[in-house]
């Protein structure tokens, strides 16, 4: 009785909120724990007719699953997204979920590289060969434009624009932006063109695709995860360092350096400003020297 609701539910993720493939799946899968939950307890309940009371034992009955409260509060988010749809359209007269809490999540922000920590490890890139050239395009343009690791394997050629000084971005949900690009960034990738992509075997279909491996197919979001380990390693940095490391880095140094929250969240392609509060951290030293440095009383 549900499949008729969900199906609505996922054309609805798709083109009215232009999620990803893979946002609308989790969203179904949230809603299905909730179908799970009353097939399990012998209620055969439409959504219209659960009560806030099923609510809340099935979300204890995902705790009791043993899910982390991060699992936990994605599930219930879901459902209240759900909810919310069918509101929306009509398909219900009260949104049950408008009571549910989820348990309380403290994000743990990531770790930030400070400069000196990214120059270092770009300098463990080994310069003289093809991977090491393209390597270094790579950090150097995830580092200058602030891009998630899905954007830089998927950037294209017809993308950059550095006449302008910009390159076109495809983000989550297939939202355009364009972001600023800095000259070390410009430099390296036109070096890597003109150097090592001209030169090489390219598969159909990946004529357009700017970074390549060896066999001219484009990189896979796990190849550049073990560049990055690698290379930290190398470096001797003892943090968590990934592909949203830099995008982090890049938010966070922004920040400390005077750039406009309004203005990073763009760049990020965030929708709302609070996740680029959270991104863009501010440590308490600066924050202090900040204080130290224009409060007169201070």
């Amino acid at each position: 009785m549900w499949n008729v609701y969900l199906k609505g539910f996922n054309a609805y993720l798709q083109l009215e909120r232009s999620l990803s493939a893979n946002s609308v799946q989790a969203y179904i899968r949230d809603v299905e724990k909730l179908e799970q939950y009353l097939l399990a307890h012998d209620k055969k309940l439409p959504p219209e007719q659960v009560s806030l009371d099923d609510l809340q034992n099935c979300a204890q009955w995902i705790a009791q699953l043993g899910m982390t409260a991060t699992s936990q509060a994605r599930i219930i988010s879901g459902i209240k997204a759900f909810y919310r749809y069918l509101m929306m359209e009509d398909l219900v007269k009260h949104d049950p979920t408008q009571l549910l809490e989820a348990p309380k999540v403290r994000r743990k922000l990531p770790d930030v590289l400070s400069f000196d920590e990214i120059e270092s490890i770009i300098g463990k890139i080994k310069a003289g060969t093809p991977e090491g050239q393209r390597n270094r395009a790579i950090l150097e343009t995830m580092y200058s434009c602030g891009l998630r690791v899905s954007e830089v394997v998927n950037l294209k050629i017809s993308q950059l624009h550095f006449d302008a000084g910009f390159i076109r971005v495809i983000g989550k949900g297939d939202k355009e932006r364009l972001v600023p690009i800095g000259r070390d960034a410009v430099k390296y990738i036109t070096l890597y063109m003109n150097e090592i992509r001209i030169h090489m075997p390219i598969k159909k279909g990946q004529e357009d695709t700017l970074f390549l491996n060896r066999r001219g197919s484009g990189l896979s979001r796990v190849m550049i995860f073990l560049v990055i380990k690698e290379l930290t390693a190398a470096a001797g940095i003892n943090k968590q360092v990934s592909p949203h490391t830099f995008r982090h880095s890049f938010a966070t140094h922004l920040v400390e350096g005077g750039a406009d929250l309004r203005a990073v969240q763009e760049m990020l392609g965030h929708e709302s400003i609070t996740t680029t509060e959270i991104y863009t951290h501010l440590d308490r030293e600066y924050l202090r020297d900040t204080l130290q440095r224009f409060h007169p009383r201070f």
